[in-house]
């Protein structure tokens, strides 16, 4: 082994401008799959962090307009939810599909505690919305069945705007529960802190929804029904029954049936479907870039081991002369190909895992995002590959390394003695 790693080395040395500049190509195609890869990952990280802020089998409902006449109106109608159709919603026409229900009413607003105040919305909610929205409370309770019942002036901020109300006073947030904000003309008292997160509407403070319909005049308006569900596995499933409740809340709007605008539903486990398969081709895709920018350097490595052959013909004819086998023939320039794709590559690979490190340092910044209904949302969220993509990198160097000499190793392999001779002379 150490004999044929001195030859491997000894071959290299003579040709130093030309296996570098070869080499780079194949540095360059490994340096392009990580950094995709990396970036691909950063996509996935971000999508699934949103999905692990909400219930994916839960549906938001809400509001649209008439696209067409129906039951003496004419098309072009706003649709305004109530609450007949949260009854509806929970009733039994689907409690074999549907779970939890709540629905929403907001209101915006401007809390005020002392001299500091943070603007938002209250946004009226059942308890259920704690679990449908996943929201983790740090301090405190969320608002519960007694709050509904006795229509309590309570509120659930995030943690985010709790700082901003003590910003200065070097006061713990947990402090604020059970304190008194003003928000308008009505007091409310704090009694829950949740966990800020840019993917939700973290902007809301949360109030019973039975106190915010009585203190700001809703009547029977609600701006949007939340609901989980279970049973339907498919893409299919989910379309049949989409189209089964939009019918009924229709004809309780006297919208027709089949009017697709009336009611808008937004289903994030379809959604979640569909983001699963635009991901792993994304996956697939950017592996196919990145290995045919990499083949680049692979046919590279190929030609200049050519070349090797071309001019150590003599050599090799010396060697078989002496009894050289074949195979020692073609392990050696099978070595020298895997030796300078591998030592290339991991440079190539290093350096882009840095990268990577980079880019995710700079797309973490809250500069680096972009409002979304008035939150921040980063594009890319841990960019970067883990060890498996690493062993598959390596295995796909070695692999490569090894079909880029296979040809001129063969062919080496193949040259005779007497023949080889005389081409030296």
């Amino acid at each position: 082994m150490r004999d044929l790693l001195n030859e491997v080395y000894e071959s290299v040395r003579r040709n130093k401008m030309r296996t570098a500049l070869t080499g780079f190509a194949v540095a360059w195609g490994i340096f392009m799959l990580i950094v995709l890869l990396g970036a691909g990952n950063g996509v996935v990280n971000t999508f699934n962090i949103g999905s692990s802020v909400i219930d994916m089998n839960s549906i938001q409902v809400g509001g649209g307009v008439t696209s067409k006449p129906y039951a003496g109106y004419e098309s072009g109608r706003t649709i305004t939810l109530d609450e007949q159709d949260v009854q509806l919603t929970g009733g039994k026409r689907f409690d074999d599909v549907i779970d939890e229900v709540t629905a929403h009413i907001n209101v915006s607003t401007t809390l005020n505690y002392g001299k500091k105040y943070v603007s938002g919305s209250i946004e009226g909610v059942y308890p259920s919305t704690k679990d449908i929205s996943k929201i983790k409370i740090l301090y405190g309770r969320f608002i519960d069945d007694k709050d509904i019942e006795d229509m309590t002036k309570v509120l659930v901020i995030s943690d985010r705007n709790a700082k901003n109300l003590l910003d200065g006073t070097g006061e713990e947030i947990s402090s604020l529960i059970g304190k008194k904000v003003k928000a308008g003309a009505l007091l409310y008292t704090i009694v829950g802190i949740s966990e800020h997160n840019d993917m939700t509407n973290s902007s809301s403070f949360y109030a019973p929804f039975s106190t915010v319909k009585l203190a700001y005049n809703k009547g029977d308006d609600v701006a949007a029904i939340f609901f989980t569900f279970h049973g339907l596995e498919t893409e299919e499933e989910n379309e049949i029954f989409e189209d089964e409740y939009k019918s009924v809340l229709n004809t309780h709007h006297k919208a027709a049936p089949d009017d697709e605008s009336a009611i808008s539903v937004f289903n994030r486990f379809t959604m979640n479907l569909q983001m699963t398969k635009a991901t792993d081709l994304l996956q697939i895709a950017l592996w196919v870039i990145g290995l045919f920018t990499l083949l680049s350097g692979i046919v590279g490595v190929s030609n200049i081991m050519l070349i090797t052959v071309k001019e150590r013909t003599h050599e090799f004819g010396i060697r078989k002369a002496i009894g050289a086998s074949p195979w020692e023939i073609t392990k050696l320039i099978i070595s020298e190909s895997i030796a300078i794709t591998a030592i290339f590559g991991y440079i190539g690979m290093i350096l882009g895992m840095f990268t990577c490190e980079v880019i995710d340092y700079f797309m973490s910044q809250p500069s680096a995002g972009t409002e979304v209904m008035g939150q921040t949302v980063n594009f890319l969220s841990g960019v970067g590959v883990g060890v498996d993509i690493a062993i598959e990198a390596t295995l796909v160097l070695i692999i490569a390394g090894t079909l880029a000499g296979l040809a001129p190793a063969l062919k080496a392999a193949k040259v005779r003695p007497i023949e080889a001779l005389r081409a030296g002379k």
